[in-house]
């Protein structure tokens, strides 16, 4: 039996520009993810358009619709762990609150962060140097940011004796450093353990910073 054919003048709705970015937004999100993936487990050298595509199991040319190289893929990742840190922790460091209080509340972030990203984060590590001039300064410039809005929130401590006298640059990178190493050894954000790392780092670090000769002036405790 033949299937009746549409009326004449229907229009077949179009899909909203809204609906299409989100839904593009989400294919560049997996795309991102998967590829990660791939660039842990077999390196970025040896990866190539073709194997992100197998990955996802969908042909080169529908890659390519979203992304034109593998290199501007690893920019997105890095991009995941830099940009995306800055604009979802930093606000934190301008709520209301002490030094010490606002600090808190980025570590955790952080930490979070970081497991949720935890395999963009380490191909962004070792696979950096593959960005071309261009990308590598702009990531480079996300991190420094981050760095400098931390350094800033630590010696307005100093300044008011939450914390000890340190220098605050070299505390800063030391904080960072710390939280940063979670991603050689945790296992990802469904770990069990999650928050018991957030609440021994938040710890550590205050325990460290916090200026011991008066304690009602001292960091929060956990």
């Amino acid at each position: 039996m033949p299937v009746p054919s549409e009326p004449c003048g229907t229009v077949v709705p179009a899909v909203e520009p809204a609906v299409r970015r989100k839904r593009t937004g989400e294919r560049r999100a997996e795309i991102v993810t998967v590829a990660a993936r791939t660039f842990a487990e077999q390196g970025y050298s040896n990866v190539g358009m073709r194997d992100i595509a197998d990955a996802l199991g969908i042909r080169s040319a529908s890659l390519y619709h979203h992304f034109s190289s593998k290199e501007e893929i690893l920019y997105a990742i890095c991009l995941s762990v830099t940009r995306e840190p800055v604009e979802e922790n930093l606000p934190l460091l301008d709520a209301a609150g002490t030094p010490a209080e606002r600090l808190t509340a980025l570590v955790r972030a952080h930490i979070r962060h970081l497991l949720r990203r935890r395999v963009e984060f380490l191909v962004g590590l070792h696979e950096r140097s593959s960005l071309t001039p261009e990308h590598r300064a702009e990531i480079d410039g996300y991190l420094h940011f981050y760095n400098r809005r931390v350094r800033d929130v630590l010696a307005a401590g100093m300044r008011g004796g939450e914390f000890r006298e340190l220098n605050p640059s070299l505390a800063a990178l030391g904080l960072l450093d710390m939280l940063n190493g979670v991603s050689s050894w945790i296992r990802g954000e469904q770990d069990a353990d999650t928050d018991e790392v957030v609440e021994t780092y938040t710890a550590m670090l205050f325990h460290g910073l916090a200026e011991r000769l008066a304690p009602e002036r001292a960091g929060p405790r956990h």
